[in-house]
């Protein structure tokens, strides 16, 4: 990749910044690693990886982020808790601050150009701005990196500008939640970051706008991990909330990684939007998860990590710092991957579509098969849940639902997103299984224990062979779902989870209360998605 640190090489003057000081564009990841520790921004760690410390943000600022109100955006976006609105006014006011920060600051500033996509045709060409080195070499470390002929002639289509030094002291005046600002402006292609360093900004930032733009062009934008196997072929998608496997059972050492976290789904089939992972750290274990372990080496990007100042050896169990540990790699790092065999992250059409969901009422089966309608709503649905005990007060099982497994970064509505699902569905003659990674016989309290990992994967295995088809599916009296009724190396009775049970009426009993539940998130998503509820509960 080419290195330029030349400003006259590149003109930021387009976006008002007038930069006085050096810009440095592309950096190789040597120099980035470099930069960040002679800056004293960064500190070396385990086998050649670096660590920082983003201060008070380790995660996302949700309350914090905005889209600007305007034409275009005013009849698309699904506005709410998750998207804010902010005037026109304010953000230009709020980006004065930022070309001020700029252009009166003479250190070094740092520009990565890339792609958000690996399927050429619909990759969306990137720029991110910072003033820190080890936020550029986040950027190289997640986003698609690209080759020299194509930063020859690169134009960004959306630029995100991190100015993660300064904050908004008029945010109560501007009726904002915080000094703190993450804002959208779809109009002018542009974000703004001020006030946070968490690196994680940037990639959901991206993420975002890829879920505002690709639906536009018939392309499913989806938070899921995918997989192929090792001939390149057969390709699946895992979607999944945090907890119910969707990491350990997309890295399968039978297949090859596309991506763990950002997909699309084009006319030419599923793309990664990232060029990297930016996986959780916290009790790490070599052992349990070899694949993350092995990737934190050079070039890969620690942090909030708890460290050995002597030995620089890291404490993965220690949360002190925050429970939102974090190292970002290329995902070239894992070897158990499309990118380490040098090739793009890109697959045919999945005939298979995996919901995962961990239910902790004990009373979903191990698997299921869904129509076209139940695919539809367990998508809009993207349900698992907490497990009683984790936090205090809860003594019981704690629903959870984010649409579209991925609500907190859905632009538009969730149906836009459904909709899609529904039409790949049946361009592609893919099928959707539900399969329920929690427990069974019971909920937890109970004393009941949670499938294991060797049954699902076996669960999996008859999906992606297809021997699941072989066997005869009934219907269940509560959520409809299809089971079926035997499974090669699944013992039958917990295929149907009332079997499992020995208390029955207690079964019925949280059956009932779990479709309730189902029923009230529902609601939410207002009379548009009133035909999809026969996918659901009776």
């Amino acid at each position: 990749m080419e290195e330029v640190i030349n400003k006259n090489q590149i003109d930021l003057g387009y976006l008002g910044l007038n930069i006085n000081g050096e810009i440095c564009r592309n950096l190789s990841i040597e120099k980035l690693i470099q930069e960040g520790l002679l800056n004293k921004e960064t500190k070396m760690s385990m086998n050649g990886a670096v660590m920082v410390d983003t201060g008070i943000y380790t995660g996302r600022s949700p309350k914090d982020k905005y889209i600007v109100e305007e034409d275009s955006t005013k009849k698309n976006i699904w506005w709410g808790d998750v998207n804010q609105k902010l005037d026109e006014e304010i953000f230009d006011e709020l980006f004065g601050l930022v070309k001020d920060f700029y252009n009166s600051n003479s250190s070094k500033t740092y520009v990565f150009d890339g792609y958000g996509g690996d399927d050429k045709d619909h990759q969306l060409p990137i720029r991110i701005i910072a003033k820190k080195s080890w936020q550029a070499h986040f950027a190289h470390n997640m986003f698609v990196r690209p080759s020299k002929q194509e930063l020859e002639n690169f134009n960004p289509e959306f630029t995100i500008i991190n100015a993660s030094d300064i904050s908004n002291s008029k945010y109560l005046s501007h009726k904002m939640n915080s000094k703190t600002f993450i804002v959208f402006n779809f109009k002018k292609k542009i974000a703004i970051i001020g006030g946070t360093e968490y690196a994680g900004e940037m990639k959901k930032g991206i993420f975002s706008v890829l879920h505002y733009l690709l639906p536009m062009k018939n392309i499913l934008s989806m938070h899921c991990s995918a997989n192929v196997d090792l001939e390149y072929k057969n390709p699946c998608l895992f979607f999944g909330l945090s907890g119910t496997g969707k990491t350990t059972l997309s890295t399968d050492p039978n297949r090859l990684l596309i991506g763990d976290d950002e997909h699309g789904w084009s006319e030419n089939g599923l793309f990664n939007f990232e060029g990297g992972c930016y996986a959780k750290a916290i009790r790490l274990s070599k052992d349990d998860e070899p694949d993350i372990y092995n990737a934190i080496r050079h070039g890969a990007l620690l942090e909030n990590v708890v460290y050995n100042p002597d030995t620089h050896e890291v404490d993965f169990d220690n949360a002190s710092k925050t429970e939102n540990t974090r190292v970002s790699y290329p995902i070239f790092h894992i070897e158990n991957s499309l990118s380490y065999k040098g090739l793009p992250s890109t697959s045919g059409h999945p005939k298979n579509i995996i919901f995962l969901t961990c239910d902790a009422f004990g009373v979903l089966p191990p698997v299921a098969k869904l129509d076209e309608e139940q695919a539809m709503y367990h998508f809009i649905s993207g349900y698992t849940a907490k497990v009683a005990g984790t936090e205090r007060g809860i003594t019981e099982p704690v629903a959870t639902f984010s649409p579209c497994f991925g609500g907190p970064f859905l632009t538009l509505h969730p149906l836009r997103y459904a909709e899609l699902l529904k039409s790949k569905m049946a361009t592609y003659g893919s099928e959707v299984f539900l399969v329920n990674t929690g427990w069974v016989g019971g909920s937890p309290s109970s004393g009941a224990n949670r499938i294991s990992i060797k049954n699902t994967r076996t669960i999996i295995d008859s999906i992606l062979n297809k021997t699941i088809n072989k066997s005869n599916f009934n219907k269940d009296d509560v959520f409809g779902l299809m089971i079926p009724e035997k499974l090669n190396g699944i013992e039958d009775h917990i295929l149907n989870p009332i079997n499992a049970w020995n208390d029955k009426d207690e079964f019925h009993l949280e059956s009932k209360k779990l479709s309730d539940l189902f029923k009230e998130n529902f609601i939410k998503y207002g009379n548009e998605v009133e035909h999809l509820k026969v996918g659901g509960p009776f």
